[in-house]
């Protein structure tokens, strides 16, 4: 998690298992795409620089961050995939929007983990402002996309 002491790059490679083999899903939300595709950007570099190969990455897209579990579990079915990484952006706004999105996608997301059995990364970006969206898409506080692509290698290292 990115605070003013940690920046989401900031991450323990010591554990990883060699992934040059291991096949990955990632769903990213279209809503705030200048966001989500830096976040995904982040993930893919991530999980190239750690030994994946190219063609073992797949992405897909889906309208917003509340269809992440749906996009994610479609990922996960696949016995090909062996981790997901879903990717979005909520910003805080007006109405209690955010509450309910937030928490459903982070409930789905553990509930597809558990269903396949396999890690499926949380690289929701929820934030008070655009600002601070910016500040986990690459900006001071590093990549939310390369902090959950590192949580899927290091969950795969079990």
């Amino acid at each position: 998690m990115a605070t003013a002491l940690k920046n989401l790059n900031n991450y323990s490679k010591q554990s990883f298992a060699d992934i040059s083999d291991k096949k990955f899903g990632i769903v990213v939300a279209d809503w705030h795409n200048d966001i989500t595709d830096t976040l995904c950007a982040g993930a893919i570099e991530t999980l190239l620089q750690h030994g994946a190969q190219k063609e073992n990455i797949f992405r897909n897209t889906v309208p917003g961050s509340f269809e992440l579990t749906l996009g994610a579990q479609f990922l996960a079915q696949n016995e090909e995939i062996d981790a997901v990484i879903a990717l979005g952006v909520v910003i805080k706004g007006d109405t209690k929007h955010d509450d309910y999105i937030n928490h459903a996608v982070a409930n789905g997301l553990t509930t597809v983990s558990l269903k396949y059995n396999k890690p499926v990364s949380f690289g929701l970006v929820t934030t008070n402002n655009l600002q601070q969206a910016l500040d986990r898409a690459g900006g001071k506080h590093g990549n939310k996309g390369v902090e959950a692509a590192a949580a899927a290698i290091h969950m795969l290292s079990f």
